[in-house]
């Protein structure tokens, strides 16, 4: 099969031609004769699956027969939610790609920046609008924008928006949206609260189901690295040395470790960035523009940041610090492997983070590859719970004792 078996019209196949798409994924055959046949649909992807092709493409053909080339200040048909502003952007752009022969008007507007520059575009007509909740709501409140007309409303990354407290901001959406619409609803994973959301929204859906989260693309190839805590970053600079060429994407756990892996990277020659939310909305586009232009090689991110990160050729990730939720390991490695191309996922693992390998390994019913030839293999076994909770405890001593100290230079000030 191939794009011109689905029915698109030749402007869009062009585009898709100039992308160097050949064959569609299968989220993508699946998903857009449906939405052409004006179906609601409830999405089960995850990331590299090729999801948002599946839902743009068949969107701006839609309202090219709606509307066609109009020259007229065109109404706003589609409305497509997503939770960060650099996903946001992601699919701007590649709106932008599908679009261009077709002209169809569309926009980004998020929050972090001055709106002016969005409310510019709304005010000359937008007929797609990819927008973040909050933005959008306080458009929505000055009056600048108008949902009456929308014909077709997406959420996507349903998981994450709720994960991250758009609950609200959604269910206040959908009262004032059309109840006369097509809702495209996709999430990555399927529990209780996302299926109950779904049913709220949707109309006699057509399930699709996509690579589930507990798989991991074959084209991946998983390592895992056990050492100690003090040896880690130290081991990470042997991991990269042989790779200064490539590009990596290196997960971590928090913001502030984040800025803290950058700094001792650099230590090392490395030209490593950060990207986070205590990053503004400029350093963070700054950031991702040069990881994308291979002028970045390492590029050290949380999960909720790397949302936006999507290039092809991506071939290195690592997870630095191991994730808590197995779920999320198979969404980080899923960065690398894309279209086709291959991927290696490294994981480097503390004894306090072995637990969670094992959780993991359980999840994708797979070993992962053990590396033992290292120059700082793991000597320490993990804390029992003993040790753990007497650890805590000393831990919470010398805090209050600290907090004593202070106390006390302060008095003497005064």
């Amino acid at each position: 099969m191939n794009f011109r078996n689905l029915k698109l019209v030749d402007p869009i196949v062009k585009a898709i031609d100039d992308k160097g798409y050949k064959i569609p994924t299968k989220i993508q055959a699946e998903a857009i004769p449906k939405i052409l046949e004006r179906q609601d649909i409830l999405g089960i992807a995850q990331t590299g699956t090729g999801k948002t092709a599946a839902f743009a493409i068949p969107i701006i053909q839609l309202i090219y027969r709606i509307d066609g080339n109009t020259k007229k200040r065109p109404p706003l048909r589609a409305l497509i939610i997503t939770p960060t502003r650099e996903l946001a952007i992601q699919i701007d752009d590649n709106i932008r790609e599908y679009n261009k022969y077709t002209k169809i008007t569309h926009a980004v507007i998020f929050g972090g920046v001055s709106q002016g520059s969005q409310v510019q575009a709304l005010k000359r007509g937008v007929q797609i609008l990819v927008a973040t909740p909050g933005r959008l709501l306080d458009l929505i409140d000055q009056g600048y924008i108008k949902l009456n007309e929308i014909k077709i409303f997406v959420l996507d990354e349903a998981d994450r928006m709720l994960d991250m407290g758009f609950i609200h901001d959604i269910k206040k959406l959908v009262k004032i949206l059309p109840a006369k619409r097509q809702t495209l609803f996709f999430s990555a994973t399927m529990p209780d609260h996302i299926i109950a959301l779904s049913k709220n929204m949707l109309t006699n859906p057509q399930k699709i189901e996509v690579a589930r989260k507990s798989s991991v693309a074959e084209a991946i190839k998983q390592y895992i690295y056990y050492t100690n805590r003090e040896d880690k970053v130290k081991l990470l600079n042997h991991i990269l040395k042989d790779k200064k060429e490539e590009q990596v994407l290196v997960f971590v756990r928090t913001k502030h470790g984040a800025d803290r892996l950058v700094k001792r990277l650099r230590k090392f020659n490395l030209k490593a960035d950060a990207i986070h939310g205590n990053k503004s909305q400029n350093q963070r586009q700054k950031t991702l523009i040069s990881f994308k232009a291979d002028i970045t090689k390492i590029l050290v991110a949380t999960d909720i940041a790397a949302r936006g990160i999507d290039i092809t050729k991506l071939k290195y990730v690592v997870n630095f610090d191991i994730p808590n939720l197995p779920e999320t390991y198979v969404h980080r490695i899923g960065r690398s492997g894309r279209a086709g191309e291959k991927g290696i996922a490294i994981s480097i693992s503390e004894p306090e983070e072995n637990i969670f390998v094992k959780d993991i390994e359980k999840l994708i019913k797979k070993t992962i590859e053990k590396v033992e030839d290292h120059p700082f293999p793991q000597t320490t076994k993990p804390m029992t719970l003993k040790e753990k909770k007497e650890w805590n405890k000393e831990k919470q001593l010398k805090k209050q004792e600290f907090i004593k100290q202070m106390r006390n230079r302060k008095n003497r000030r005064y």
